[in-house]
């Protein structure tokens, strides 16, 4: 995947460099009405195109940061919760149920029988 990105940023590098090297005349931009920069068209498209990047970029690299950061937490809390206490020992498996616990319904959610309408 890094080499396929490497040759992307090389033709894009390659093709900003042409657009450059044909498009190289002065440009008047008018911000205000009393308020005209004069640059070149290269310098324009460059900063065009770092504005529409950059926010984007920004907003990847949070999202990226904060799921890194939850995964880690809810990574930590499972270690919490699977790592049983030091002095505690296992319980055994039975085979059979006890009498004291009654079996799980097949709807938990559920636990009085449907009625019919």
């Amino acid at each position: 995947m890094q080499i396929v990105r490497t040759i992307v940023w090389a033709l894009l590098l390659f093709s900003l460099l042409a657009f450059s090297f044909f498009n190289w005349k002065p440009v008047e931009v008018q911000i205000w009405s009393n308020l005209v920069l004069e640059t070149k068209l290269p310098a324009l498209v460059i900063v065009a195109f770092l504005l529409g990047l950059v926010p984007m970029w920004l907003l990847h690299r949070a999202s990226k940061w904060r799921a890194a950061r939850r995964i880690s937490a809810l990574e930590a809390a499972t270690n919490r919760l699977a790592t049983p206490a030091p002095g505690s020992a296992p319980t055994p498996a039975t085979d059979s149920p006890t009498e004291e616990s009654a079996p799980e319904p097949d709807n938990p959610v559920e636990t009085e029988p449907s009625k019919p309408a």
